[in-house]
Formats: C-alpha cells, sequence, structure tokens
C-alpha cells in the first residue's frame, strides 16, 4: 500500500463498513506482530551486546 493512501480522506457511512474496516484493521494488526515477533535481526543498541556482535563477525571471517 502507498503511504499516501493512509492519510486519504474517506466516510464510512454505514454500520456494515464500519464493522468490515475494523476487522481489516484487526487482520493487519495481527499479522504485522506475527512478522515482527520471528525477526531475527532485533535491533542492538548496548555497548556490550554490539562489541559481541562485531566479535563474532570477525570470527566468522
Amino acid at each position: 500500500m502507498a503511504t499516501s493512501s493512509i492519510f486519504a480522506n474517506f466516510n464510512i457511512i454505514d454500520s456494515k463498513k464500519a464493522e468490515d474496516f475494523a476487522r481489516a484493521l484487526d487482520i493487519s494488526a495481527k499479522e504485522n506482530s506475527r512478522k515482527s515477533a520471528g525477526r531475527k535481526n532485533a535491533f542492538v543498541s548496548l555497548p556490550d551486546e554490539i562489541k559481541s556482535l562485531w566479535a563474532k563477525r570477525k570470527e566468522h571471517k
């Protein structure tokens, strides 16, 4: 989805469309959480963790 579509204006005028929209948001949130839960490469900011990663990188060369 293009980022510009996130900021599009739209009107939901009946309850069926409101329910469908809420359901789509729930599905999207669940799919996103599943993808991020399985990520191996997490952001590392602690100095000791960074040093450990660099040491592992040098060992594999």
